[in-house]
């Protein structure tokens, strides 16, 4: 007898973080601490880089589609959780399930394919300096962000039509907070290799080779930097590049390790942490990353926050 899908009458089951119920309180009240700074973190760069026109650039312009992208990734995971742990309603349907696992996936590769995006930025402002704005057109700077929306929206999608052929006739209890493809994946008792298959191809298409591609352009940036004669000239190029990097250690030390590890070094506990630090930390972080060391995005934010104190007053 063929096993039955189950999966349009049972809902998949979130374990979540801890199975603890004395921590629950205190993953709520430190995850709702992480969303929020998150969301407002993100929209304040957004707005600032939109309310100022001296920040009308393509690096900053990819700023704040990262920052778009950063807060959209948080909102499709981490509100689920928050309201699991407020309720202790832990169960999701298939359908929910499904939507949240495309979005994450969407909003995933098109992060990381901008970071990688941003990298060139620096390297054609770093390298060729003199055809900066000729090389970084308006027209280019709108397909760097147009095609990696558009082509996550196909991987994704693609991802999802090779789940929805799955069937999942045993246990349904996720030990993860969302649905993520590879916790999913160990429930079906089907054959999974062609999704395993694509999970590695996509892995090499958007981890693997944006990693490559930014870690190539800073050996250019770094051999163009060691030629500035200025020891003052090299720490400005140099400090032009720090939150860049710091974000792609964050995003790419923990995408790798869960995406293009081999499964016999991953367990659910390392998973569930590297999910943490992409799904919360680094969303929350980015924003004070690249304000904190950047003399006109603190501006054009302490200009933003003036106003709407004058307008509210």
């Amino acid at each position: 007898m063929e096993p039955r899908n189950q999966t349009s009458a049972s809902p998949f089951i979130l374990l979540g973080l801890s199975e603890k119920l004395e921590q629950e309180t205190l993953l709520f009240s430190l995850f709702l601490c992480m969303y929020l700074a998150a969301v407002v973190g993100n929209l304040l760069i957004i707005l600032a880089i939109s309310g100022d026109s001296y920040l009308h650039t393509p690096m900053y312009f990819f700023l704040a589609n990262l920052s778009l992208v950063d807060f959209c990734l948080a909102t499709n995971t981490i509100p689920k959780m928050l309201v699991s742990l407020q309720t202790g309603s832990k169960a999701i349907s298939y359908p929910c399930c499904l939507t949240q696992m495309y979005f994450f996936h969407f909003f995933g590769i098109v992060d990381s394919i901008i970071i990688a995006v941003m990298a060139y930025d620096r390297f054609v402002a770093i390298c060729h300096p003199l055809h900066y704005a000729t090389i970084m057109s308006p027209r280019l700077c709108g397909l760097l962000v147009g095609v990696p929306w558009a082509f996550s929206c196909f991987i994704s999608l693609t991802h999802i039509l090779l789940m929805a052929r799955l069937v999942f006739c045993g246990s349904h209890e996720v030990p993860h907070y969302f649905c993520d493809l590879t916790p999913i994946l160990r429930l079906s008792c089907t054959d999974t290799s062609v999704n395993r298959i694509f999970i590695l191809i996509v892995a090499g298409m958007v981890i693997a080779t944006p990693f490559v591609c930014i870690l190539a352009s800073y050996a250019r940036i770094l051999a163009a930097v060691m030629k500035v004669p200025s020891a003052g000239g090299r720490k400005k190029a140099f400090s032009t590049c720090s939150s860049h990097l710091s974000v792609v250690a964050l995003f790419y030390g923990t995408t790798i390790g869960v995406y293009l590890c081999p499964s016999s070094v991953r367990t659910a506990v390392k998973e569930k942490a590297s999910a943490v630090m992409y799904t919360a930390v680094t969303p929350m972080l980015n924003p004070f990353i690249y304000s904190l060391r950047n003399r006109d995005l603190k501006g054009a934010l302490r200009k933003l926050v003036n106003r709407k104190i004058t307008s509210s007053s």
